[in-house]
């Protein structure tokens, strides 16, 4: 095995789940803020389109996914953002953001050329990591910290770096602090882009779970060399659907595209029916934002009055909390643990993020107030 994945720790969310059932085993009412994976019901409209869509007879799905697909997220991209998309060849279906994001470096990276170096923020989605790892690819860690405002900026980027980049990946609504990119920054992302020809990767499964100003996406800036990353997970309740897409710049797509077909299919055919009926409807989404919405106005105030420092963010249903003085992540998160709350310690994020940690808003509002008079506890 390569030294490289060797050394890699656990995947967070699975540790998160070992963690968990440790605790359910000793009979632990057990409050799970750790692994971000809501439990409010999917909308009856997408479950109801995927039961419609269920074949006698099951086949392999195509590798472009079904044109109703791609239309639906074209004509919702459009709604949301103001950007036109050719559904035909410059979108693309795949199962969830995580294969893709992992799956890029494979196709991209040629490791035999001067341009093959992948910065990623950190902290941030672990896969992006990974997938620089499983590549061989040089890795470009770039720190993003409470002084930084978390933001990724070109500037910060030593020059050498960015001239030997062949990914730059931004994730705004940022997981897992919620901060939000402004339009200048995605400006000078796609400056950067143009002056040094690596391709500008956005992550932005989050950008509908917001409480203030709308996210902004990474195409309304630019197209050449660039793509965007979305997800019904998390918009749509559906993270065990597999259902994300792909879009921008179609040669990167067309290639992309073609190398797929050694990797695996779009999704099952009752999935993407399911999934265009999600992108054709706002209801359910609007109906999750209020949830979200209570969930975190119950624990900031309750996290605040317990005298924890929560990051002043306005979207994801991530919160990202200082841990209290003379405590590291990991021991606060063994303290929380104990009283039958997950949470992520802010080193599962990359390294330097031990005086954090995330807390995803998966319980009900109920289950929220009762981590709260647990957490008066410690």
């Amino acid at each position: 095995m390569d030294d490289r994945i060797r050394q890699l720790q656990t995947y967070p969310m699975v540790e998160l789940a070992r963690r968990k059932a440790e605790l359910v085993a000793k009979g632990i009412d057990v409050l799970d803020f750790g692994t971000g994976d809501p439990v409010e019901p999917t909308a009856p409209v997408i479950r109801q389109a995927l039961i419609d869509s269920v074949p006698e007879i099951s086949q392999y799905p195509t590798i472009k996914g079904l044109p109703a697909l791609r239309e639906a997220f074209s004509d919702w991209y459009e709604a949301r953002f103001d950007v036109s998309l050719d559904p035909e060849t410059e979108v693309l279906p795949s199962r969830g953001s995580k294969e893709a994001i992992f799956h890029l470096p494979l196709v991209l990276v040629d490791i035999g050329s001067p341009k093959n170096a992948i910065v990623y923020p950190e902290p941030g989605y672990p896969v992006m990591e990974i997938g620089t790892l499983y590549a061989t690819a040089h890795r470009v860690p770039h720190a993003l910290t409470a002084e930084n405002q978390y933001l990724m900026r070109p500037e910060d980027v030593p020059e050498a770096e960015l001239e030997r980049a062949r990914i730059v990946w931004i994730n705004y609504p940022h997981n897992p602090t919620g901060t939000d990119m402004p339009a200048e920054l995605f400006e000078a992302w796609v400056a950067a882009r143009d002056a040094y020809g690596f391709v500008l990767c956005s992550d932005e499964c989050y950008t509908e779970i917001y409480f203030g100003e709308k996210p902004r996406s990474l195409l309304e800036f630019g197209r050449e060399g660039c793509l965007v990353f979305h997800s019904l997970s998390k918009r749509s309740g559906m993270t065990g659907y597999r259902s994300g897409i792909i879009a921008g710049d179609p040669e990167l797509l067309a290639f992309y595209r073609a190398q797929r077909a050694a990797m695996g299919q779009a999704n099952t055919e009752f999935v993407q029916r399911a999934s265009v009926a999600a992108w054709r409807d706002e209801a359910h989404v609007e109906e999750r934002r209020r949830i979200f919405g209570a969930k975190r106005d119950v624990m900031r105030a309750g996290l605040e009055s317990l005298g924890l420092s929560v990051y002043p963010t306005s979207s994801t249903f991530y919160m990202w909390i200082g841990v209290p003085e003379g405590e590291t992540d990991a021991s606060y998160a063994a303290r929380l643990m104990d009283a039958g709350i997950v949470v992520s310690p802010g080193s599962f994020f990359g390294r330097g993020n031990e005086r954090f940690f995330r807390a995803a808003l998966v319980p009900s509002v109920a289950g929220c107030e009762e981590a709260l008079t647990r957490w008066a506890r410690l």
